[in-house]
This record gives C-alpha cells, sequence and structure tokens, in this order.
C-alpha cells in the first residue's frame, strides 16, 4: 500500500508539473500562432506535438536508442568491476537487463530503481543485496562527479548564453505587434529572481549551519549526509584499489558521452534545431539532466521544462523547443526504458533457468 500511495503521489508530480508546462506553452504557442500569421492556430499545442514526433527522422531517433544502449552496456560492465572484488562474477545479460530494470522502476517510482536494480542480481547471482547496495552508491558517486564535471565544462563554455538567460538581456523574442498580449497570455518562468532567491536561500543556509554546526552535526539527517559523504569518499578509493581502474574511468566517460550524444542527436531528427551547435547540445543536455535529478516519474514535468527552457536561450520557438523535449522524453522512456525494463522482466527467469552461480567459499 505504501508502494501505491508513492506511486500515485510522483506520478501527480509528473503530471502536474507536465500540464503546467503543456499551459504555459500551449498560450505562448497561441500568441506565437497569432504574430506570424494574424490568425488564430489551427491545432493545438498537443496535436503539434504529435504531429511533429510523426514527422521527425526515425534514423536519428534509431541512433539515439543505440547510443542509449551503448551507454547501458558499459553501465554494466563498469558494474561488474564493483562486484568482482566482492568474490562474485556475475553474467554481463544478468547486470545489463538489471540495469534496465532500475531504469523502468524509475519511472513509476523516483529513485526505487536504485534498489530494485541490485534486487534483481541479488535474485539471480545469489549475492547478498547489502553488498550490491554498497556498489550502487560508489556508481552513483561517480555519476555526481561527472554532473559536476559536465555543469562547470557548460559553465566555461556557454557563460555568455547563461547570463542572458538569467538577466533576460539578448534573448530572442517573437516580433509580435502585441508585446501586451504576450503577458496576459502566457506566464513567463522568471528564472532571474528564482536564480536569486535559491542562492540566497544557499547562503542562509550556510550561515545557519555554520552557527549551528555542534547541534545541527547530531540530528539524524546530518548524519546521514556526513555518512553519504563518506560512502562518496570511500567509493574513490574503493575504485582506486581495483585491478584496472582506468577501464573503469573509461566507461564512466563512455556512459555520459553517450547521454550527451543522445540529445545531440535528437538536433538532426527534429528540423527546428538542427541548425544548432554542439555546444548548444551541452546546454540542453546539462540543463535537462538536472530535470531529471528532480524526484518526478522519469523527470516528467521537470525535463520538458529544462530542455525547453535551454533551447529558447539559442533562438528556438518555445512551442519548438517543447515538441523537442517531449520527442527527447517519450522516446527514451517509452521506446528505451519502458520496452526494455519489460523484456527484461521475460528473458531474465527465460536466460536464468536451471542456472547455478558460482560463489565465493565465504559466502
Amino acid at each position: 500500500m505504501k508502494s501505491v500511495v508513492k506511486f500515485f503521489v510522483f506520478l501527480g508530480i509528473g503530471l502536474t508539473l507536465l500540464y503546467f508546462v503543456y499551459v504555459n506553452q500551449a498560450a505562448a504557442y497561441e500568441l506565437e500562432c497569432q504574430c506570424k500569421t494574424g490568425a488564430d492556430c489551427q491545432i493545438t499545442l498537443i496535436q503539434k506535438v504529435v504531429n511533429d514526433f510523426k514527422g521527425t527522422n526515425f534514423f536519428w531517433l534509431f541512433a539515439i536508442l543505440m547510443a542509449f544502449m551503448i551507454s547501458n552496456l558499459s553501465r554494466a560492465l563498469r558494474w561488474n568491476q564493483l562486484i568482482e572484488p566482492l568474490g562474485y562474477k556475475p553474467k554481463l545479460f544478468n547486470t545489463f537487463f538489471a540495469t534496465m530494470i532500475g531504469y523502468m522502476v524509475n519511472l513509476a517510482l523516483p529513485r526505487a530503481g536504485e534498489i530494485a536494480k541490485p534486487a534483481t542480481v541479488a535474485q539471480y547471482e545469489k549475492i547478498p543485496l547489502e553488498k550490491l547496495v554498497g556498489t550502487i552508491v560508489v556508481d552513483r558517486a561517480f555519476d555526481v562527479m561527472m554532473l559536476l564535471l559536465v555543469t562547470g565544462l557548460t559553465f566555461l563554455t556557454q557563460f555568455t548564453y547563461l547570463y542572458d538567460f538569467l538577466f533576460g538581456e539578448g534573448q530572442p523574442t517573437v516580433e509580435c505587434l502585441q508585446p501586451m498580449a504576450a503577458q496576459e497570455t502566457s506566464f513567463v518562468i522568471p528564472w532571474f529572481w528564482l536564480f536569486v532567491t535559491g542562492v540566497g536561500i544557499g547562503l542562509l543556509a550556510c550561515v545557519f549551519i555554520a552557527v549551528r554546526w555542534n547541534v545541527i552535526k547530531e540530528t539524524a539527517l546530518a548524519k546521514k549526509i556526513i555518512a553519504l559523504i563518506g560512502s562518496f569518499i570511500s567509493g574513490v578509493k574503493t575504485v582506486a584499489q581495483l585491478k584496472r581502474p582506468g577501464i573503469f574511468v573509461m566507461h564512466t566517460l563512455i556512459i555520459w558521452l553517450m547521454y550527451y550524444l543522445m540529445l545531440y542527436l535528437c538536433f538532426f531528427a527534429y528540423g527546428p534545431t538542427i541548425g544548432l551547435s554542439p555546444l548548444a547540445a551541452l546546454l540542453a543536455f546539462t540543463f535537462g539532466t538536472f530535470g531529471m535529478v528532480i524526484p518526478s516519474p522519469g523527470g516528467m514535468g521537470t525535463y520538458q521544462i529544462a530542455v525547453t527552457a535551454a533551447l529558447t536561450i539559442y533562438g528556438v520557438a518555445e512551442a519548438d523547443a517543447f515538441a523537442f523535449s517531449n520527442i527527447m522524453f517519450f522516446t527514451v522512456s517509452i521506446f528505451g526504458n519502458l520496452f526494455f525494463g519489460v523484456l527484461a522482466y521475460i528473458v531474465l527467469p527465460i536466460y536464468n533457468r536451471g542456472y547455478e552461480p558460482v560463489l565465493p567459499e565465504n559466502h
């Protein structure tokens, strides 16, 4: 019952966010049509998104899924490296499809896939779950490091665009003789004030923590955060002690390169984004990644907000940017995560029928 409640709560969050984005973009789309043609739109925004999806180049959508599969293969190989020092040698088939199950479960319950993934391997490889959960912590620690690295790279290469985005200078505007109508029909997200508010809250939180540290460090939440930081440091040390740490780093780079390529390849699938640069893809990728971090089902709603905002920085019309974000999101979520997650549930029991893994002597 608790899991069911969580599912509907997070699903409600995702659908609410997606609805909010849709309503906002629908108003902007209607205004855009009036500005360009002097008449109301002939189709709704959702019809436009469906039509745009049908009109994409499916070769590039297939390429996106191939990049997605390569990233998952590297993730499974990297995970096997972390498991082997425990004395176990799981089959790549099992760790790969367990990874797909984890992604699918995340579509229903954010972060629940981090338990479903090791639980699946524990079931078929007879590895204690608590040991596998430890490897997931290490796995995620390096993902956090890569996210910070990508964010830093984006900031250095796209600082001008980010500055214009936050401070409202140089942003592309729709040529229209009805500027007041834009304010009345569309709610504009105040990114600058959100940024300032976030920084202000963060600084106040740091000051408060510094002043009250002796009390705060004894709270349950602080102890969990300290333990998490300790696990992060231990994870880095664990990788340094692997037989082939260079291979681990190589797989980490491949995973994130494929993630980036998935979005960049989608530029070629959709007409309004074909001319965008690789650096534009980097900014959209970074925005989208942070959108996925927010706990909604698979990033539903938050991903669309983030990617739409990023693409409008480069002059893509809001309706087109919104359509692109949905093309990307549902290509990966439905044809990638959901399809292969269901396939994993079907093939894993068949593949492992009669399989008895070789266990270490101290198991």
